[in-house]
């Protein structure tokens, strides 16, 4: 089965869920998410592994044990790829990130030496401009008010700095294309644009424990 996108149900299905987010409703729907929108997303990772490597879709329930939020169901559906990148659908649209959307202690302490350093911080700057004039949003998963520790106040840098970590996100709304192959070119070209801010992040900030 090749990747032709996503037909009006898949976001219709997210749209009810939004509604009702209820085991009633995903028993009675649960054709409609297997055929029209695991399915689909299934086709087009396929499609994607030769380049960017195996995938994992996550599963469709919350974790709901410490959230005051019960509702049972994620009402988007998302995969990871190996090689580097993410892929979600929602009834909003089509969404895509890369990066590094969470550091630990010790790639953080890497992240932000490089970025105080001229060269790669300022490589890490050209990176940026780049992707934002490109409509990627750079996006980082929690940030300090102030510069951190051992770090002054009025580094060049002091904005990127203050990340917790370093993550482009690029979101489609829902357009016609959804339901094309065309969807794949959309994703494949924001692939594609971010390879550089991996490869930064690959060099200068590597996997935990190095």
């Amino acid at each position: 089965m090749s990747f032709q996108g996503w037909p009006a149900e898949a976001l219709e299905f997210y749209e009810g869920l939004e509604a009702e987010n209820s085991k009633e409703y995903w028993t009675s729907h649960k054709d409609v998410y297997e055929r029209c929108v695991r399915e689909p997303m299934a086709a087009l990772l396929e499609e994607l592994a030769p380049a960017y490597g195996e995938a994992k879709v996550f599963r469709p329930n919350r974790d709901i044990r410490f959230s005051a939020d019960k509702s049972p169901y994620k009402t988007h559906i998302g995969a990871v790829l190996e090689g580097g990148g993410y892929v979600q659908l929602s009834a909003d649209g089509l969404g895509a990130g890369s990066g590094c959307y969470a550091m630990t202690p010790d790639q953080l302490a890497r992240y932000r030496e490089a970025v105080a350093e001229e060269k790669p911080g300022k490589a890490l700057e050209s990176v940026i401009t780049k992707l934002t004039g490109a409509g990627i949003e750079i996006m980082a998963h929690g940030r300090l008010k102030s510069a951190p520790r051992g770090y002054p106040k009025d580094h060049p840098r002091i904005d990127l700095l203050r990340n917790k970590s370093m993550a482009a996100w690029r979101q489609w709304p829902v357009e016609p294309w959804l339901g094309t192959a065309e969807a794949k070119k959309h994703l494949v070209g924001f692939l594609r644009a971010t390879r550089p801010l991996n490869a930064w992040l690959a060099e200068h900030v590597g996997v935990t424990g190095d």
